[in-house]
């Protein structure tokens, strides 16, 4: 079980924050949360969130209106890890300690066998990416995380961004126990790349190991 993990099921033990989380998880229907409003939620200073920001270690979208934003799942990993590091006693710079575990967790990411010298398609490209990002998200899959892509899921189907076909197929395979749900994950067959590629699992990695996985799977 890596670090990360480890803090998420500290933070759930702890009285009082897993109705919190609850209150947070509602977000992901809204998807994105204003820097300014994350930095609160995580109890940070602005200026503390966006110095990390700028180091690459949290992923940011801008909206149409210009705004900076967090996607809400990564948010919520980062608030469960903040909180576990706060009960367990570390109350200043309490950012750090999560890039740090992100980071060593990027760079144990095994890609080797998704690298290779001779350019692919995009399709290849891409397959070989989705290839490295899922095998990690079913090593540390938790029912937590099962619960953030079925809101992800609930959220695509509202908005029509996802073929129903594989919508139905994603609500059965995640109605089913943990250890399926990670072989499927792993799977290599082509039934299971183009499910892997309409992913609600996409961003519960730290953009530290997504960035390694673009960087590398190429």
């Amino acid at each position: 079980m890596i670090a990360s993990s480890r803090c998420r099921s500290r933070a759930f033990g702890a009285d009082g924050r897993q109705a919190r989380r609850d209150e947070l998880a509602v977000a992901i229907s809204i998807a994105f949360w204003q820097l300014e409003v994350a930095a609160r939620i995580l109890g940070v200073s602005h200026t503390a969130l966006d110095r990390w920001t700028k180091t690459g270690d949290l992923p940011l979208l801008y909206s149409a209106a210009g705004r900076v934003e967090m996607p809400v799942p990564a948010l919520l990993d980062l608030y469960e890890s903040v909180e576990a590091d706060r009960a367990d006693g570390d109350r200043r710079y309490v950012l750090a300690p999560t890039m740090v575990r992100h980071r060593e967790a990027a760079q144990s990411l095994d890609l080797q066998r998704f690298q290779q010298d001779t350019e692919r398609s995009n399709h290849e490209r891409a397959r070989a990416r989705s290839l490295a990002y899922h095998p990690a998200v079913a090593r540390r899959l938790r029912k937590s995380m099962v619960d953030e892509a079925r809101h992800v899921l609930f959220r695509w189907r509202d908005q029509g961004r996802i073929d129903e076909r594989y919508a139905d197929r994603w609500e059965q395979l995640l109605n089913q126990p943990l250890p399926e749900i990670r072989r499927a994950l792993v799977d290599e067959s082509q039934e299971y790349d183009d499910l892997r590629q309409n992913s609600p699992f996409a961003g519960l990695l730290s953009e530290s190991e997504r960035r390694r996985i673009v960087r590398e799977a190429i």
